[in-house]
């Protein structure tokens, strides 16, 4: 019996709440939307949520930016990435990871993915002996997190800078630490689709204080470091202020005002995220037609989307159960696609690039689904949601691609 259609909406988030609106509407009474245009013994809403933000990642120092790219960006310039450098990084990401090292000067060095859709640490441990990097930026795709002691390992033997892309897992830990926390520094996201959400937007966190003196200055800060809210002493931009570019990417006290209570809120979403995620993982492990990745019990993650293996599915049938699953209202993305569509790339699509062999990473990709999971849906859509996903995969089983 085919299921009833979805009608919900995959794009849709929950609306902006009624403080942060309220936060929003104050700041655009105010005028001042800049985040260095205040008065007098005034911190901005930008200053104040660097201060909470920090608090929350237990790091010393943050610094907002204009998106989670952008905070990639500066993290490698302001580790001293060189020009024409080697930079490791997950073949299996979006392509703002290998975007952003490419626009710091870098060159990525992509690193094949296993099927529980983390990087191979064999071959992160190989291709870091062979290319000599002094740079790992680790992407924790789609909120799946490595062994994160191994990464450690790894990144120690070969003398490499570990900085982390946590667009997917903001609040997430690995054996009670949180994500960002591994290495020199971890790179957010508050792009809509992300977990707090103000359009666009970046948090970049560190312990070191030279590092985050370098990053304040190419974040557009001109002489105006002070006036934030989780910065390193003055001492540490006495030289750093003179020998660093400015390259502006800064976050406004609009989206500031818009995020401090989504912030307040955000250990909630994850429960509710993780819920949600719990009832279509169980109903498609169920089924028996998909492999769903292994989550250790040291990752505590945010399910804020879910992924699932058809492995050996051909291209044919690939795009038909995408098409199928639309059919009754559910949105797939494949990333065995032989075109990028919308946010969803392989790297072979990466021109930009100097082509790589990642057969490893092309075998998962080619039967991977990909689903967002919005705080719109209830359990139950996503027990429905299962349902018509289960039921457009059972032909496949009599192809044989299952």
């Amino acid at each position: 019996m085919t299921p009833r259609p979805f009608t919900g909406a995959f794009t849709q988030q929950e609306p902006i709440g009624d403080v942060a609106i309220a936060a929003a509407v104050a700041v655009m009474k105010t005028g001042r939307l800049h985040r260095y245009n205040t008065i007098p013994g005034e911190l901005s809403q930008v200053s104040l949520l660097e201060s909470e933000y920090a608090a929350y990642q237990q790091q010393s120092y943050c610094l907002a930016c204009a998106s989670g790219g952008y905070a990639m960006h500066i993290a490698l310039l302001a580790a001293g990435m060189q020009p024409g450098e080697p930079v490791l990084t997950n073949a299996f990401t979006l392509s703002p990871v290998p975007g952003a090292i490419v626009n710091a000067g870098g060159r990525p060095v992509l690193v094949e993915c296993t099927r529980d859709l983390v990087i191979d640490l064999d071959d992160l441990d190989a291709k870091a002996a062979q290319s000599g990097a002094r740079f790992l930026l680790l992407s924790h795709m789609r909120g799946h997190i490595a062994d994160m002691e191994k990464i450690g390992e790894i990144t120690a033997v070969h003398g490499m800078t570990l900085i982390e892309d946590c667009a997917h897992t903001m609040g997430a830990t690995w054996n009670g630490v949180k994500s960002g926390n591994f290495g020199l520094a971890g790179c957010f996201s508050t792009q809509t689709y992300k977990h707090m959400n103000s359009g666009e937007g970046g948090l970049l966190t560190s312990n070191d204080p030279d590092f985050m003196a370098r990053a304040i200055i190419l974040s557009g800060s001109y002489m105006l470091y002070e006036r934030h809210g989780a910065a390193p002493e003055g001492s540490h931009f006495a030289d750093i202020r003179l020998d660093t570019p400015n390259c502006s990417g800064r976050m406004d006290n609009l989206r500031a005002a818009i995020l401090r209570p989504q912030l307040a809120e955000l250990d909630n979403s994850i429960e509710r995220w993780n819920e949600r995620y719990r009832t279509l993982e169980t109903a498609l492990r169920r089924s028996a037609l998909f492999y769903l990745p292994i989550r250790p019990d040291a990752e505590h993650y945010v399910g804020s989307s879910i992924q699932f293996l058809a492995e050996g599915i051909s291209q044919e049938n690939a795009r038909d159960f995408v098409l199928a699953n639309k059919a009754l209202g559910v949105e797939l993305k494949w990333f065995g696609a032989s075109e990028p569509v919308a946010f969803t790339s392989n790297h072979h699509s990466w021109r930009y690039l100097q082509q790589q062999n990642l057969p490893e990473t092309d075998a998962v990709q080619s039967g991977l689904f990909d689903m967002r999971i919005p705080l719109t849906f209830t359990v139950a859509d996503c027990a429905h949601i299962a349902d018509i996903i289960v039921h457009c995969a059972g032909p496949l089983r009599l192809k044989g691609a299952a």
